[in-house]
């Protein structure tokens, strides 16, 4: 683990040129601290986030001094239990830090598509009552895709410029185009998803006129029975509702009614009519 993390961390005399170029991009920068010191590091250069790493999740010293920086904390799930998370949910609570977001992940690189068990991410919310997200160390797309779908509403993937040059994440990291990729991808999937609405918008409205409703297939005399003979569900739908195909069926009705004609309940019995406005 040493000698990873001698190949793999970031060196402190690159943040300073990182978080500049970042904020002239407009870009959020922050980085995730491995212990005090480093977090100090970061609050010189106003660090806005914490992330803390997947095996750093039992950390509850770093974790509590974290907390204690009042910004928000995204904390990586990939080898803790419940009991785990919810110390860890606790140990920020308990420094008056609510603000904490958990990630799925799965501490694999690459992982398996098989183990990536997105349906936690929901189970987090439902359980610690905290923002959810993904962790993701899959190859592709797909997975940081559905995880949006299922609530994720952060998403880490490893990214790289250039796959050629090698090193630790470079082979389930995104190039540029990747990268781009899955972003238009989750920006899709999120206007996909839309809210919880049973109103109609002008178009679905505007397609009701070609659902099917109640016509005269027959011209009836008054006094004639309505069968299923001369009552029918066509298109268009400007006629009377189908759900009231089987109350009318016998009835007698009280005008001529020519074929074409859409049908209404004003053209059989009163009593039916009453009936129909109670229900």
């Amino acid at each position: 683990m040493y000698d990873l993390y001698k190949e793999a961390y970031t060196p402190w005399e690159w943040h300073g040129e990182l978080f500049k170029a970042a904020q002239a991009e407009d870009l959020v920068c922050f980085s995730s601290p491995f212990d005090k010191t480093a977090v100090d590091f970061l609050e010189s250069l106003n660090n806005p986030i914490y992330k803390i790493a997947s095996l750093e999740i039992t950390d509850i010293p770093l974790i509590r001094y974290v907390a204690s920086k009042k910004k928000p904390v995204i904390i990586s799930t990939g080898i803790a239990n419940d009991d785990d998370i919810q110390l860890a949910i606790d140990t920020c609570k308990a420094e008056g830090n609510d603000e904490i977001v958990l990630l799925k992940c799965t501490t694999s690189y690459p992982a398996p598509i098989d183990k990536a068990n997105l349906a936690m991410i929901g189970d987090f919310k439902r359980k610690f009552s905290v923002m959810t997200g993904l962790s993701d160390h899959t190859l592709g797309i797909t997975v940081p895709i559905v995880a949006v779908t299922l609530g994720a509403k952060v998403v880490e993937k490893h990214f790289i410029l250039d796959k050629s040059v090698g090193g630790p994440d470079a082979s389930f990291s995104l190039d540029q185009n990747e990268f781009a990729r899955m972003v238009s991808a989750i920006r899709d999937a999120e206007v996909a998803i839309g809210k919880i609405d049973y109103q109609l918008d002008d178009a679905q409205k505007k397609s009701r006129e070609f659902s099917r409703s109640l016509y005269v297939v027959e011209s009836m005399k008054r006094g004639d029975i309505v069968t299923f003979s001369n009552i029918r569900s066509i298109r268009p739908g400007y006629g009377l509702h189908p759900k009231h195909y089987n109350e009318i069926l016998g009835k007698k009705v009280n005008k001529d009614l020519s074929r074409g004609d859409r049908f209404s309940l004003e053209f059989v019995s009163k009593d039916l009519i009453s009936k129909s406005k109670r229900s």
